[in-house]
């Protein structure tokens, strides 16, 4: 734990609005698996996920997990061992990733609408032995190179836990009806009913596991163009658990028999929705509304009425979405408790207008892959959208540094840094990477620029990295360059943000011809070897780029040549 200087400005906001300054951490011979336990037992035969119109039980959860951790460890799998879960929100997901978990393994979050190509970077880099994977995405794992050390590939369809009649016509509507699942041959692969069946829960061996070994290896873009792996430990997520409990309990009784339902729209496998949907959702005993296809919003709004969330956690793309849909304005919000904003900044006109809808602000949060990932919040009680990312949480220490370190006075730019018990161990294999991403005096640099004020709230003016946002996922130029350099027809690149009302950022690539290409090309070259939101969505064609006197690209120039610097 940090020691934090008695002068810090939000120490005072703290008492205001009565949060606990500082969070108690277990023992540490303890670990997740101590937390989920204790939930099991606490809360039973209350609903912990719902999807699709079924539902598991918090006593059914610790069965499948257990059992697939049985099967995990019969694989000859050890501690310590990655495992990696390729899916979007689907009752799957929190029982493979709690028995990874409870297995004594890492598990590794996988976007599932990789491309091969990067799937084969992250399958390389993180080492993993065994894969879950929605067959919907079977073939990209099929045509991804470098998975040789991938031994075991297990497929899940839609439709595995959903119940014999209604799993069957899922599956069979997703691969004959909507054409969802393209022809795949992975013939030693096998199904998540086999998996889940194949060996009893009573084989569970359970691991000798503390706080400070590796839970989770989450990705998030590198400063060289490839993604990197975060290791978080138990303790890292086990705080950051515990942080968030500490703003939530300031504002709302923290009672085991409520029937609390937290919207889970956002994807688990990115670190906001892991930790705020999954992993606090499931330690405060909330059910998880699990949505695997949030764009469609039509659906997702029935859900909604259905279900009627406390808590809807969300990034600016889907509450700009929502508030524009008149069957959203139409629902009844009694049970609303709090809309939580994170990922990337909400725009202070859809945090007006979802406030007009629904009588609740919007409250942001701020934080990183790197920080598991809750660095700051606004109170749960703020009367209206501040536009800020708020106070830091609990038992964490922000300072805004210049150039050379130094901490800059209250009103002045600098970038954010933190120190925290929810800060990572470091990047997987880069151990210079994770050097260089820490201050002399062991600050994680956020590379975000920011001011605080006189009462420790901070507002983000700034990068200082090129990081392009795209609806709350961090895209770096360099990918983007390295890969559309490749087509034929491009003799060079450079790649920045622009403005867009539904994602907050597009990429746009400004392009040297070597051959004759058009727009459209090099978009569709894009979509081929580009997760979508990495995608460029505009193409320039220039002359020549801005360099440096050493050839680097002056994206600062680029982004004065779009009229926004």
């Amino acid at each position: 734990m940090p020691d934090i200087p008695s002068d810090r400005p939000w120490l005072a906001a703290y008492e205001r609005y009565g949060i606990s300054a500082t969070i108690d951490m277990p023992e540490d011979n303890t670990s997740l698996l101590e937390v989920f336990e204790r939930n099991f037992r606490r809360y039973g035969q209350k609903p912990a996920y719902i999807c699709m119109g079924a539902s598991i039980s918090f006593k059914q959860l610790d069965l499948y997990s257990r059992q697939i951790a049985s099967y995990l460890q019969s694989l000859g799998l050890a501690k310590g061992d990655k495992v990696g879960v390729m899916m979007p929100n689907i009752l799957q997901y929190p029982i493979v990733a709690l028995g990874i978990l409870r297995a004594g393994m890492i598990l590794v979050n996988v976007n599932p609408l990789y491309t091969s190509r990067e799937l084969s970077h992250q399958l390389d880099d993180s080492g993993v032995k065994a894969l879950f994977i929605v067959e919907n995405f079977a073939k990209t794992y099929q045509e991804a190179t470098n998975k040789s050390k991938v031994k075991n590939v297990i497929v899940c369809k839609l439709g595995d836990m959903l119940g014999l009649l209604k799993g069957t016509v899922v599956n069979l509507v997703a691969r004959h009806v909507k054409k969802m699942i393209p022809s795949y041959n992975l013939p030693e692969s096998n199904s998540f009913k086999e998996a889940l069946n194949s060996v009893s829960a009573s084989k569970y061996k359970r691991p000798d596991l503390n706080l400070s070994d590796v839970a989770l290896l989450q990705y998030t873009g590198g400063t060289t163009g490839v993604a990197k792996g975060a290791m978080l430990s138990h303790g890292n997520l086990v705080a950051n658990m515990l942080q968030i409990s500490a703003l939530m309990d300031s504002a709302f009784d923290d009672d085991a028999n409520a029937n609390d339902v937290i919207l889970t729209a956002l994807p688990l496998y990115h670190v906001f929705s892991f930790m705020v949907c999954g992993m606090y959702g499931m330690y405060q005993g909330y059910a998880g509304l699990l949505i695997p296809n949030p764009r469609d919003l039509d659906g997702l709004i029935k859900e909604m009425a259905k279900y009627k969330p406390s808590f809807i956690p969300a990034v600016n793309t889907l509450f700009n979405g929502l508030v524009n849909k008149e069957s959203f304005a139409a629902l009844d919000f009694s049970n609303l408790k709090a809309a939580i904003g994170g990922g990337t900044s909400v725009l202070p006109s859809v945090a007006k207008e979802w406030h007009k809808i629904t009588g609740l602000p919007i409250v942001e949060g701020y934080g990183l892959s790197e920080t598991s990932p809750v660095v700051a919040f606004n109170p749960m009680t703020i009367a209206e959208f501040t536009g800020k990312i708020g106070i830091p949480a609990s038992s964490t220490d922000i300072i805004l540094i210049d150039d050379d370190e130094n901490e800059v006075a209250i009103g002045e730019r600098g970038e954010i840094c933190v120190k925290g018990p929810q800060v990572m161990i470091g990047y997987q294999n880069r151990p210079d990477e994770t050097a260089e991403t820490f201050t002399a005096t062991g600050y994680l640099k956020t590379g975000d620029i920011g001011i605080m004020d006189d009462k420790g709230f901070t507002k983000i003016v700034d990068r200082k990295k090129d990081m392009i946002l795209v609806s709350g996922f961090n895209v770096y130029p360099n990918e983007i360059e390295e890969i559309m350099s490749e087509h034929p027809a491009v003799k060079e690149c450079g790649a920045i943000g622009i403005p867009s009302a539904e994602r907050g950022e597009d990429p746009k690539i400004f392009v040297v011809k070597k051959g004759e290409v058009t727009e459209q090309e090099l978009l569709d070259f894009g979509k081929k070897n580009l997760t979508g939101y990495k995608r460029p969505r505009h193409v320039q064609f220039v002359d020549e780029l801005p360099k440096s006197n050493v050839g680097k690209i002056l994206r600062k120039e680029l982004r004065k040549m779009e009229g926004l610097d």
